[in-house]
């Protein structure tokens, strides 16, 4: 055990540990106006002590005994997005939640992305670096992928289910797909964008009209949000608007902490999790956000290496699965916030609140750590 922990990365603990700190300070900020939530100091260090445990624990156990019962875990996976689907609770017009006790609660879907990312790669490790054939390599990582994507989708939960399908992207680029199943891939991606885009401006009064009566309403108006913002209306630009107005009046150095008056005026709607990153740009500006994209980088860049060190593909792979992720998720929750992506329910990892999101996150870092740890052994699968 000693030994192992010698082989730990400490420059990637730091930084979770850096991360945590700052998430407590933001949700605090957030909170601490609103009576509603109300910032819960001893429910947030249990939350953070048992995402650290979970991290350490996964990190000193091997990774491949995870390859070995990675069908497992996925059939595991699939299992709980059925149940949550038939047995779960609705929040925020999507059935994605499991009613634990007290408080608690839980989202599969958090789960399923790392299992998945666990499946491909003992898949994907299995074809040793060889170029993967459409058969037998493409159409089975798709149908592995395409199954969560579909169960996640009809929740609805799309920002969930868009990470699935940058996980397989990701995943077969790193996986050696051939250029030219690339090439039809991107080719079909950019047509279906494009019939999409036609559609839904052609249709889109009976397609609003469908989707409403289905309770989906709310993603027609985060597309006319993102897609012609002059045509949605205030109350569906509210948010968007009001988190750009908000990021902007924090200039260079901020309004201070504490001070960010949006934020604790209750302008941004769920700003310690979804939105947390206006609270980052209103009290610190452009600087504070920099140092925080700025640990998410050297987190990415440590990774990377690590992945690169590693003489055995399934832990490459399963790095290249949990960065997919990462970089995915920060991208998108920064670039909703000052409108260059579509709104989503994505969080910002390791800061947001949310104990399920938190804690997936951390056993994603010490699966990581686990493959620093312990690629000095042959693979055994």
């Amino acid at each position: 055990m000693l030994r192992k922990f010698k082989n730990v990365d400490a420059s990637i603990i730091v930084i979770l540990l850096i991360l945590m700190a700052i998430s407590g300070l933001l949700v605090y900020s957030a909170t601490v106006d609103d009576p509603k939530i109300g910032f819960d100091l001893k429910k947030m260090l249990i939350i953070d002590g048992i995402a650290v445990l979970a991290f350490l624990g996964v990190t000193f156990i091997d990774y491949r005994i995870m390859m070995k019962i990675a069908p497992y875990l996925y059939i595991t996976g699939i299992a709980l997005l059925v149940a949550v689907y038939l047995f779960g609770v609705e929040k925020n017009k999507a059935k994605s939640w499991f009613k634990l006790f007290g408080n608690l609660e839980f989202q599969p879907a958090e789960l399923v992305k790392l299992l998945l990312i666990i499946a491909l790669a003992a898949f994907l490790a299995r074809k040793k670096g060889e170029n993967l054939k459409f058969i037998t390599g493409v159409v089975p990582v798709g149908v592995l992928t395409f199954v969560p994507f579909i169960l996640v989708l009809i929740q609805p939960d799309l920002g969930n289910a868009i990470i699935f399908l940058v996980i397989f992207i990701g995943m077969l680029w790193i996986g050696n797909i051939k250029y030219t199943h690339f090439l039809v891939g991107l080719a079909l991606a950019v047509g279906g964008i494009a019939l999409f885009l036609y559609l839904f401006s052609h249709f889109h009064d009976p397609i609003k009209e469908f989707l409403v009566s289905k309770e989906k309403g709310h993603w027609v108006a985060r597309i006319d949000t993102f897609l012609d913002p002059n045509s949605a209306t205030s109350d569906e630009r509210y948010q968007v608007e009001n988190a750009t107005k908000a990021i902007g009046s924090g200039a260079l150095f901020g309004e201070k902490y504490l001070h960010g008056s949006s934020v604790h005026r209750g302008y941004i709607p769920y700003a310690y999790s979804d939105s947390i990153f206006v609270v980052v740009g209103e009290e610190f500006g452009f600087m504070g956000a920099s140092v925080l994209l700025l640990l998410y980088f050297v987190l990415i860049y440590r990774m990377i290496l690590i992945s690169l060190q590693c003489g055995d593909h399934g832990g490459s792979f399963i790095i290249t699965g949990i960065v997919s992720m990462f970089v995915f998720q920060i991208f998108e929750n920064i670039g909703m916030l000052i409108g260059i992506m579509p709104l989503t329910g994505i969080t910002l990892p390791f800061i947001s609140y949310g104990g399920t999101s938190l804690m997936i996150n951390m056993m994603s870092m010490g699966l990581v750590m686990s493959i620093k740890v312990h690629q000095e052994k042959e693979p055994s699968y």
